[in-house]
């Protein structure tokens, strides 16, 4: 598969980065989520995060690329919504996630440009930042969203690209000084921090082989229908 294309790159990070920062960056950890319930007949959730045996499990061809580790694995986007820009990183889990670009528009736009830029990317899915406390508690913030995202999944699942939450607490902090270790000048931190935090979501979800994250589906069952195919389709390719 094609390398990953340039979208309004910032200061990005190469290919076989360092390894002392690699290793830095494996040291955060998602807690354990608990098993969800599901109704009969419809696409199951993803697997809880402690690994063990499980009926809830999804079908194989919708589990995130980070739980398969194949080489024929497409990229991911990482995304860390905010209110007034968006954060956007792209990563496959073989070297460290390089953040891409940070996004200022909101609603139809902004979601009709994060699936632009993935395809421009050749991702197959979108990792999206959920807001939550320290105890892993949802806030206010997670409602709007999850607001956006379940609208986001929607034009996704029409593209054939899968949509995730992924825990993002500490991800601000953690992209803060990833920055500062990396040089990155405080006026040019004002401005690209939100792509770094980007980048540690996705970087997260790698680490953690993607237990954490969470698929979000159309209720359509023809867009889960639609969305299935083109999975499997992804996966035979």
């Amino acid at each position: 598969m094609a390398a990953a294309k340039p979208v309004e790159p910032l200061l990005l990070l190469r290919a076989g980065a360092d390894t002392a920062a690699a290793a830095a960056l494996r040291r955060f950890q998602l807690p354990p989520q608990p098993p969800r319930s599901v109704r009969a007949n419809a696409i199951r959730a993803s697997p809880p995060s402690n690994g063990a045996g499980s009926p809830d499990e999804l079908p194989a061809a919708l589990l995130p690329n980070a739980a398969r580790r194949r080489d024929g694995c497409g990229f991911s986007l990482g995304v860390d919504l905010g209110e007034a820009r968006t954060g956007v990183a792209v990563g496959r889990g073989i070297t460290l996630p390089r953040p891409l670009t940070v996004l200022k528009l909101r609603g139809q736009k902004l979601e009709l440009m994060l699936l632009d830029i993935a395809q421009q990317q050749e991702a197959d899915e979108l990792i999206v930042g959920l807001p939550v406390s320290a105890d892993g508690s949802e806030t206010p913030q997670s409602n709007k969203v999850r607001s956006v995202v379940g609208r986001l999944a929607v034009q996704a699942a029409d593209r054939g690209l899968r949509v995730y939450l992924q825990d993002e607490h500490g991800t601000t902090i953690d992209a803060l000084e990833f920055m500062i270790s990396r040089g990155v000048k405080r006026s040019a931190r004002d401005v690209k921090s939100d792509a770094y935090s980007a980048m540690m979501i996705l970087e997260r979800y790698f680490s953690s082989s993607g237990q954490g994250a969470k698929i979000v589906l159309p209720k359509q069952p023809q867009l889960q229908s639609k969305l299935l195919e083109k999975s499997r389709q992804d996966a035979q390719v």
